[in-house]
C-alpha cells in the first residue's frame, strides 16, 4: 500500500475545512502520528508510532506542538511503537505507553515541550513506570482524577490501571481481545467509553473513579 506520509491536521467541524499543520519536525518527517493530549497552554503532545513494513519498522518518537501550526519540537526519541499519551493532573509528568513492549514510561516535564531526561541506560530519557509480563500489548490511555493511568490493553483485552509510582497494577477485563481506547465522560466523569476493535463496538462502563477532566473539553 502507498503511504503518503504522516501529518497533523486541523479540521473545522462547522465548515469541514481541513488544514495541514505539520508534516515534519524540523528535517524529520512524521511517519505515523497516533495519539495526542492538550495541555493547559493550548499546545499538545503526540506520539509518532512510525510505520511497520515487511522486514523493518521505524523507531518512534514523541513531539510537542502548538495548535496554530507555529511550533513543533521533539520530546523523546527513540521509542518502540509509542502510542497512548497523557498528562498527570499537575501536568508535570507526561505518560507514554509503548505498544509492542507493553511498557508505560513517564517523562518529567520542566516546561511545556521540555523534559528532564533520565541518564543512561534510558535510551530516550524516560522513567519506566511499569512493564507487564506475558503476551499483551498497550494501546491508548487516559488518566483518572486520582492520577492513575488507565491503559487500553491488547491480547489480554481490557483496561490496565497503573499507579503513578508503578507499584499497583490492576486489570479490568473487557469482552474483546483488541481493547484499543478509553476516555471518560458523563456528568460526573464516571462513565468510561471503551473501544472494542475486534468486534467493532463502542461500549460504556460505569467506572469506580472519575476520569481526569481534559483541557479545553468544555469548548
Amino acid at each position: 500500500m502507498d503511504h503518503s506520509g504522516g501529518r497533523i491536521e486541523r479540521i473545522d467541524l462547522e465548515t469541514g475545512v481541513v488544514e495541514c499543520l505539520y508534516r515534519a519536525a524540523g528535517e524529520v518527517p512524521l511517519k505515523g502520528p497516533n495519539d495526542l493530549v492538550f495541555d493547559a497552554q493550548g499546545g499538545f503532545y503526540f506520539s509518532d508510532l512510525g510505520k511497520v513494513r515487511a522486514r523493518e519498522m521505524d523507531r518512534g518518537a514523541v513531539y510537542y506542538a502548538k495548535a496554530d501550526g507555529s511550533f513543533i519540537t521533539e520530546v523523546a526519541f527513540p521509542m518502540i511503537t509509542p502510542n497512548g499519551v497523557g498528562l498527570s493532573p499537575d501536568e508535570k509528568t507526561l505518560y507514554v505507553a509503548e505498544t509492542e513492549s507493553a511498557r508505560l514510561w513517564a517523562f518529567d516535564m520542566v516546561e511545556p515541550g521540555v523534559a528532564k531526561k533520565q541518564p543512561w541506560p534510558s535510551a530516550h530519557g524516560g522513567r519506566l513506570v511499569a512493564g507487564v509480563g506475558g503476551f499483551q500489548r498497550f494501546d491508548s490511555l487516559a488518566l483518572d482524577a486520582d492520577g492513575r493511568i488507565c491503559v487500553a490493553t491488547l491480547v489480554n483485552g481490557g483496561i490496565t490501571v497503573i499507579s503513578p509510582d508503578g507499584r499497583h497494577v490492576e486489570h479490568h477485563p473487557m469482552p474483546d481481545l483488541m481493547t484499543t481506547n478509553i476516555c471518560f465522560g458523563g456528568p460526573d466523569l464516571k462513565t468510561a467509553f471503551v473501544t472494542l476493535s475486534w468486534t467493532g463496538k463502542l461500549i460504556t462502563v460505569d467506572w469506580p473513579v472519575a476520569g481526569l477532566k481534559l483541557n479545553w473539553s468544555d469548548r
